[in-house]
């Protein structure tokens, strides 16, 4: 797979704004596909340093005021350099300073926007959210959401779920690779978002490069999963997955519509 090759050739520097729970693993998820991590999140720190940035992860997790100025100045940075980003817009909907903050990036027209069913409704405006970082909506219910938010933003929006949707508001992908435990460690979700960014940071059609960076992940996992016997083997093996699979495992092994 060209895609995965290009990030593990070219170690694109990713910026990660991200929650204070799942940096540790963020990073090495990052590590491990090819990619180089760095979690600058200081406001008069996180704008100078998006300027060299190829591609910017912004997750909502943990929006402490600091860390919420800190993105929106990295925002600022990214659209005017034409850095690709990524929102993760984590348990938005049922709580009003994160949804306030994601109604705000979204009118910076990220990249590309991934989040689980509920997430992805609540920041269309047709839902009002999950239970905390969980979905209470299936990814159908969450399709047509999907679809609006890509066309208002001019990104791609991904939702996560046992299949996955990808679309950019025209053309929509779904994929069926992946495994139960990514739900049973802190970060499989968060996770994916960064790697998103790199992804996006080495390819100029940002439909292909978010479709790229779930296809390695899921499969990744789904081979991982093979190998392990509950959520804390899983984990040890998902890192070596994603540092070992071929593209050519990639092609093979893909569950794509």
């Amino acid at each position: 797979m060209e895609l995965l090759d290009r990030v593990r050739a070219t170690t694109p520097l990713v910026h990660c704004l991200t929650n204070s729970v799942v940096t540790g693993f963020t990073a090495n998820a990052l590590l491990a596909v090819g990619a180089t991590p760095a979690m600058v999140d200081l406001p008069g720190e996180a704008g100078p340093f998006a300027s060299v940035a190829d591609a910017i992860l912004i997750n909502l997790g943990t929006p402490h005021a600091a860390h919420r100025d800190a993105m929106l100045e990295a925002v600022q940075v990214a659209r005017t350099h034409g850095t690709p980003w990524v929102l993760d817009p984590v348990a938005v909907g049922i709580l009003p300073i994160r949804t306030a903050l994601a109604d705000q990036l979204r009118g910076e027209h990220p990249t590309a926007i991934r989040g689980n069913a509920s997430e992805i409704m609540a920041l269309a405006g047709a839902g009002s959210g999950g239970r905390g970082t969980d979905a209470t909506h299936s990814v159908a219910d969450a399709q047509h959401a999907a679809r609006t938010l890509a066309h208002s933003t001019g990104g791609v929006v991904a939702v996560s779920g046992p299949t996955d949707f990808i679309t950019d508001g025209d053309r929509d992908i779904y994929l069926g690779n992946g495994h139960r435990f990514l739900t049973t460690i802190t970060g499989g979700g968060c996770a994916l978002g960064a790697v998103t960014a790199a992804f996006l940071a080495v390819h100029d059609t940002p439909l292909l490069a978010v479709t790229g960076a779930h296809m390695v992940y899921t499969i990744a996992a789904q081979r991982a999963a093979d190998k392990a016997h509950g959520p804390g083997s899983f984990q040890v093996a998902f890192l070596d997955e994603l540092a070992t699979v071929t593209g050519d495992a990639i092609v093979a092994e893909a569950i794509i519509s």
